[in-house]
């Protein structure tokens, strides 16, 4: 499989992985964070612009009038490196942070 289709499958269905939550976003409470979930898994606004190497892996939007930003790094399996090769998953652990673009 390719990156970006890795990258789909587990932003859309938070398995595979590990989804890190700043404190701003968990400070905002669980109504809000279920929202900003669902806003992540389904988000579909790629563009060259936000994503030049079309891996998908960053997204952001406005909720609440702040700005959300998520990421996807490929960490290798002691999640203490980069992954070598983020397309080999039994190399690579992909850990999303979700963030209030302040938090960057």
């Amino acid at each position: 499989m390719d990156i970006k289709t890795l990258n789909d499958d587990f932003r859309k269905s938070l398995l595979g992985g590990k989804v890190m939550l700043t404190r701003g976003i968990s400070s905002k409470g669980q109504k809000a964070i279920n929202e900003i979930l669902y806003r992540v898994k389904t988000f579909d606004n790629f563009t060259t612009d936000n994503d030049p190497y079309n891996e998908h892996d960053y997204g952001s939007f406005l909720y609440d009038g702040q700005k959300i930003m998520w990421k996807i790094d490929y960490y290798d399996k002691d999640l203490r490196y980069f992954s070598e090769d983020p397309e080999d998953v039994s190399k690579t652990i992909r850990v999303m942070t979700i963030m209030l673009v302040e938090e960057y």
